[in-house]
């Protein structure tokens, strides 16, 4: 399983604690905030790719500060997939948490592996890529079935970890990525010192591979 970057942001220690020990034990990557504002400078510098959320009175706000970027100049990602814990059990209070834009609601006391179930469900959702079986961007064609790769007319021979990196750039082509991003999509892990290998013989070697469209 890929590793993914979740944001556990839980004004209560002992389930903070008990979320963070049992998610990373699943293989995620985790990030703690005990309260809005510290969760709000989390998501503008790290961009995770969910949050669990109870941080009670202010869970509400901060769904809106994510899915507006209320004042935070376009830093964090409005469409950050969001679950929010709760300690109420009334329908309404779980209605006004998927019209403010929560993508689930589950209740406390809650079962662990359902909610395990749960992020994995959402991940999938919206993590994985769904690519269409040939994606062109200007003069470069993939075909994500056969694994072919044309500039043009000439093709183009990739490495199983150098067609993962191109699928993960043409997925978004005018996304700037990080490099911990991109090595935490195509390899699992945020190793800097892996990544920082890959992605500069990637870089080095990608231009005799692939000339310009008409060469």
């Amino acid at each position: 399983m890929s590793s993914h970057l979740i944001l556990v942001v839980e004004e209560d220690p002992a389930t903070r604690a008990f979320l963070t020990t049992n998610l990373t034990a699943d293989g995620y990557e985790i990030l703690v905030a005990e309260n809005r504002r510290h969760a709000l400078a989390l998501l503008a510098t790290h961009r995770p790719q969910l949050v669990l959320a109870d941080v009670n009175g202010h869970t509400l706000g901060l769904l809106d500060a994510v899915r507006s970027a209320n004042g935070l100049a376009g830093e964090i990602d409005p469409e950050t997939p969001m679950i929010v814990l709760t300690s109420r059990a009334d329908e309404l209070a779980r209605v006004r948490v998927f019209d403010r834009g929560g993508d689930d609601v589950v209740s406390k006391p809650f079962s662990y592996l359902e909610l395990r179930g749960r992020i994995r469900a959402l991940l999938r959702r919206t993590c994985e890529p769904r690519h269409a079986p040939v994606a062109r961007v200007g003069a470069l064609t993939v075909d994500h079935r056969t694994r072919d790769v044309h500039v043009g007319e000439q093709q183009v021979v990739l490495s199983a970890k150098e067609f993962a990196l191109l699928q993960a750039l043409i997925a978004d082509p005018t996304r700037v990525f990080t490099k911990r991003e991109l090595l935490r999509d195509v390899s699992g892990t945020s190793g800097l010192a892996r990544l920082t290998r890959m992605l500069h013989a990637f870089a080095e070697s990608w231009p005799p591979r692939m000339p310009a469209a008409g060469s």
